[in-house]
C-alpha cells in the first residue's frame, strides 16, 4: 500500500540520512518514478523532505525531524513484543537497556497497540538456551564487549583446539552468540578470525586503537563462515537400516545429518546414509539404537560396535 510505502521512506532517510531516489527505488521494490512522486506526496503533506540534484545529491528529511510509533503496523508491533529470555543481552550487559528500550517503545505506542504487544507477551515466548545447559558466566566476555564497542586491541591467552595455549594480540570486530554460545571475530595480521569465547584464558585490553575495515559485514561473514565449518567439517559416512518407528529418535540425535536411500515396500523398514563427525559418534549411535539397527556399511563401524558390546558385556556381567 502506498501509505506503507511512504513512512518506510521516511524511516530510511530518518536512519540513514541522505540517499538516491534510484537506492529507494531498490530498497522498495518500485520505479524511481514511483518514488519521485512518493516524495512529491510528502512535500505537499508537509514533510521536510528536500532533494538535491547533481553529484552527491540525493533526497534527505530536515535534521529536526522525526518519525513517530503511530505508524508501526499490528505485525510489526508483534515482532517487537515477543517475549524472551534475555540470554545474549544479559550476557553483555544489556538486559535492562533492552527492558528499558521495549517500555519507553510500549508507552510510545497507541491505545490499540498496546493491547496488542501485551497479547503477544503472553503467546509466543523465545527461550535461546539449549536444554540441559546452565548459562556460564563467562569472565572474559565484558572485557571483549568493551573492547569490540570502542576498537581497541587485546592481548589474549587461547586455548587451540589440539590443548595447545598460545598468546596473541587481535582486533576485536565483532561477537556472536550462537545457540547461546559467544564467539569472538577478530583480525590478525590482516585476517579475519574466529575464536570460542569460553576457550580464553586471559584478555587483556591495550592501549591501542584499531581501524576497522569499513567494507567488513558481520551478517555476510558469519554466514560465509558458517557456511564453511559446515561444508569443511571431518565426518565419518556410514548406512544403516533401521525401523521407521526409529526415526524419531534419530531426529533427536543426527537431525538433517542423513538421508534416506531406500524404503521397505511396506515402509516399515529405511536404509539410511549417514555423516557424523567420528566413528567413536557413529558407534554411540548404532548402539543406542540396540538390535534396531543393521549396520550395512562399512565394516570398521561393524567391528567397532562388536567390540565395544563384548567389552560391555565382559565388565557388567556377574562372574
Amino acid at each position: 500500500m502506498r501509505a506503507d510505502r511512504l513512512l518506510s521512506i521516511m524511516l530510511i532517510l530518518q536512519a540513514q540520512g541522505k540517499t538516491t531516489t534510484f537506492a529507494l527505488a531498490e530498497t522498495l521494490e518500485v520505479s524511481r518514478r514511483t518514488i519521485l512522486r512518493d516524495i512529491e506526496a510528502l512535500s505537499i503533506a508537509g514533510v521536510p523532505i528536500h532533494a538535491e540534484a547533481g553529484h552527491g545529491g540525493g533526497v534527505y528529511l530536515d535534521e529536526h525531524y522525526r518519525v513517530t510509533l503511530t505508524g508501526l503496523k499490528e505485525a510489526e508491533v508483534r515482532a517487537l513484543f515477543v517475549s524472551t529470555r534475555a540470554g545474549p543481552l544479559r550476557d553483555v550487559g544489556l538486559e535492562q537497556a533492552a527492558e528499558a528500550t521495549l517500555l519507553k517503545l510500549f508507552a510510545a505506542l497507541p491505545s490499540l497497540h498496546r493491547r496488542e504487544a501485551g497479547r503477544m507477551q503472553q503467546r509466543i515466548h523465545l527461550d535461546p538456551a539449549w536444554w540441559w545447559h546452565r548459562g556460564k558466566t563467562l569472565p572474559h566476555l565484558e572485557t571483549l564487549r568493551a573492547a569490540v564497542f570502542d576498537d581497541v586491541c587485546v592481548k589474549v591467552r587461547y586455548e587451540r583446539g589440539d590443548g595447545e595455549i598460545v598468546e596473541r594480540i587481535v582486533e576485536p570486530y565483532s561477537l556472536v552468540a550462537k545457540a547461546s554460545v559467544w564467539y569472538l571475530i577478530a583480525r590478525r595480521n590482516d585476517e579475519l578470525r574466529t575464536y570460542r569465547v569460553s576457550r580464553f584464558a586471559a584478555v587483556e585490553l591495550l592501549d591501542t586503537h584499531f581501524e576497522r575495515d569499513e567494507a567488513f559485514d558481520l551478517a555476510q561473514y558469519w554466514h560465509n563462515h558458517t557456511t564453511e565449518f559446515v561444508a569443511n567439517m571431518p565426518y565419518f559416512a556410514f548406512t544403516v537400516r533401521l525401523p521407521t518407528a526409529r526415526l524419531q529418535f534419530l531426529n533427536w540425535y543426527a537431525s538433517e545429518r542423513y538421508t534416506i536411500r531406500d524404503t521397505s515396500p511396506d515402509g516399515t523398514q529405511l536404509v539410511l546414509d549417514l555423516r557424523l563427525s567420528s566413528l567413536e559418534e557413529a558407534r554411540m549411535l548404532v548402539l543406542g539404537l540396540g538390535t534396531d539397527a543393521e549396520i550395512i556399511e562399512p565394516d570398521a563401524l561393524r567391528e567397532a560396535v562388536v567390540l565395544q558390546a563384548q567389552q560391555i558385556v565382559a565388565k557388567f556381567s556377574p562372574e
